[in-house]
């Protein structure tokens, strides 16, 4: 690890200063669970490490249905928060399924979302709810679709003097939710992750239907053409397993040191179909 200085401002105000001053020699320090590593191994070399732990960025508010995070909210507080299993099950899930404990303890949802592995969970579910996320930087606040902030492998569209600062979910009606993957041991990146919402009407009919896929491109990959196939139909297997041949011809996923894209895409198309019938019967409920 290189030496570097170290600064531990107490408002958002002041981090945005220093990254300001200190643009692409700065590096952001949230849950330490991407950065440490990297520099561990020397992959960066930052002059100065900034510290947001002292923000006040780690409330999960829930007002007229819809749900705020804040960018510090730590992954077991998504595990253990009983808002987010009335309001949004499917973040608890997904939680889970990340590391071990001791990442769970430190990491961060804001730390997940702007490292942007391609393979983590969080990215992915965040695609599926549509969430909004709230950044902040010299030029004032904007907000961004999860789809438009995720660009590629391991970038976002955070410019390097801004911070993420939370994430909106608006109000979801009465849904079922599922959250699949597969990886070589418990707790790594998933080789494929797919997160399925599905919601009926009266009729037990699809209202509507969201997928995302994790770990099958260089960002999350949400399946238009499979919730399109979905929507105002009966969700019989039939017509679930459709769905999931319809995401899974549509994919490209890439090989690696551990399996193919062919197998990659065999995958997501079994786990995508498992997700949704598991969706459906949450649903049912």
């Amino acid at each position: 690890m290189y030496p570097f200085e170290y600064a531990a401002p107490t408002t958002l105000e002041e981090a945005l200063a220093l990254l300001r001053q200190h643009g692409d020699e700065a590096k952001v320090l949230a849950g330490g669970q991407s950065l440490i590593p990297i520099l561990h191994y020397r992959l960066a070399r930052p002059r100065v490490v900034i510290d947001i732990n002292g923000l006040p960025l780690g409330d999960i508010v829930v007002e007229d249905g819809r749900i705020r995070l804040g960018a510090l909210v730590r992954h077991h507080q998504l595990e253990e928060s009983d808002a987010i299993a009335r309001r949004c099950p499917v973040l608890g899930e997904a939680a889970r399924l990340i590391g071990n404990v001791r990442v769970r303890t430190l990491g961060t949802l804001g730390g997940s979302l702007a490292h942007a592995d391609p393979a983590a969970e969080l990215p992915a579910v965040m695609t599926a709810l549509d969430a909004r996320l709230a950044v902040a930087g010299p030029s004032g606040r904007r907000t961004l679709a999860a789809r438009d902030f995720f660009t590629g492998l391991l970038t976002t569209a955070l410019a390097p003097d801004e911070i993420l600062t939370d994430v909106e979910i608006g109000a979801l009606p009465a849904h079922g939710w599922a959250v699949e993957e597969m990886s070589r041991r418990a707790g790594d990146f998933a080789i494929v992750a797919v997160v399925a919402l599905v919601s009926l009407d009266g009729r037990g009919r699809v209202d509507d239907a969201r997928l995302a896929f994790g770990g099958v491109a260089d960002r999350p990959v949400q399946a238009r053409a499979a919730e399109d196939a979905l929507r105002s139909r009966e969700p019989s297997t039939d017509a679930l397993a459709r769905a999931a041949q319809i995401a899974r011809d549509a994919l490209d996923p890439p090989s690696d040191a551990f399996v193919s894209g062919a197998y990659r895409r065999h995958v997501a198309g079994v786990l995508c179909r498992r997700a949704l019938t598991r969706a459906v019967e949450r649903a049912r409920r």
